[in-house]
C-alpha cells in the first residue's frame, strides 16, 4: 500500500462494502475484506459479515477484547473501530502494524492514520527504528511519511543510518525511508541521504530525496 492510500474516511464505521465491478483497483477495506473472508471460511461466515455491516460501534469494541475471539475478527474490529475515530483500536492496531504478515500490517497502517491518536507517531517510530524488527518496519516507515510528525523525519533518518550496509536485505524498507525523507522535505535528512547515494537500489531515489530538500 503507498502512502497515497492513506485517506481520511468517515467518522462513523459504516459498513464495509464492495466497489463497482470496473474500479480499477481495490480500496483497503475491500483488500482486507477479501483476505479476512477466506480466513474466518465457512465457520466465520456470519461473524465477518455482521461485523462488516454493523454500526454499533459497542459491538465492534466487544470483539475487540472477547476471549476466545480468532485474530480475522480481532483485526477486522480493530480496522473499524480505528477508520470511525475511536481509540480503543490503537493498542490492537499498533500489534497489528509489527505483524508478520505484511497485509494485516498495510491494513493497520491504514486505520492509524485515519485514528489519529496523538500516540501514533511515537508507536511507529518505535516499531520503525527497532533493529530487531527491520524486516517488518516498511508499513510503519511509510505510516511515519503518511502522519508528517515531529518524530517521522528523525525516525526515518535512524532506521536508513542502521539499514545502509552494502548487503543490507531490508533495502525495501531502506528505499521507503529515502523516498519518505524526500516527501518530508527535512533538510536534517542530507547527510543521511548523502549517504545512500553509492547504494545501487537506493542511489536513484537518494538523489531525487536530495532535489527535495531545502538549499543550505
Amino acid at each position: 500500500m503507498s502512502v497515497d492510500t492513506l485517506s481520511v474516511m468517515d467518522e462513523e464505521p459504516g459498513p464495509l462494502t464492495a466497489s463497482p465491478t470496473n474500479a480499477p483497483t481495490e480500496s483497503p477495506a475491500e483488500s482486507l475484506m477479501a483476505r479476512l473472508r477466506d480466513e474466518a471460511g465457512t465457520a466465520g461466515e456470519a461473524e465477518c459479515a455482521r461485523l462488516a455491516s454493523t454500526t454499533d460501534q459497542e459491538e465492534l469494541a466487544r470483539a475487540l477484547v472477547a476471549p476466545g475471539r480468532p485474530l480475522w475478527s480481532r483485526e477486522l474490529a480493530a480496522y473499524r473501530l480505528g477508520c470511525a475515530g475511536d481509540r480503543r483500536a490503537f493498542e490492537a492496531l499498533v500489534l497489528l502494524l509489527n505483524h508478520r504478515d505484511p497485509a494485516r500490517c498495510a491494513c493497520a497502517a491504514h486505520a492509524l492514520a485515519e485514528l489519529r491518536d496523538p500516540r501514533t507517531p511515537r508507536a511507529a517510530a518505535a516499531l520503525a527504528t527497532n533493529p530487531l524488527r527491520s524486516a517488518y518496519a516498511l508499513h510503519s516507515v511509510r505510516l511515519l511519511t503518511a502522519l508528517r510528525a515531529p518524530e517521522s523525519a528523525p525516525a526515518l533518518i535512524a532506521t536508513l543510518e542502521g539499514l545502509l550496509a552494502p548487503e543490507e536485505p531490508h533495502w525495501r524498507v531502506a528505499l521507503a525511508c529515502v523516498e519518505g525523507l524526500g516527501q518530508l522535505g527535512d533538510g536534517r535528512a542530507r547527510s543521511v541521504l548523502e549517504s545512500a547515494l553509492p547504494r545501487p537500489r537506493l542511489s536513484g531515489a537518494a538523489a531525487e530525496a536530495l532535489s527535495l530538500l531545502p538549499a543550505g
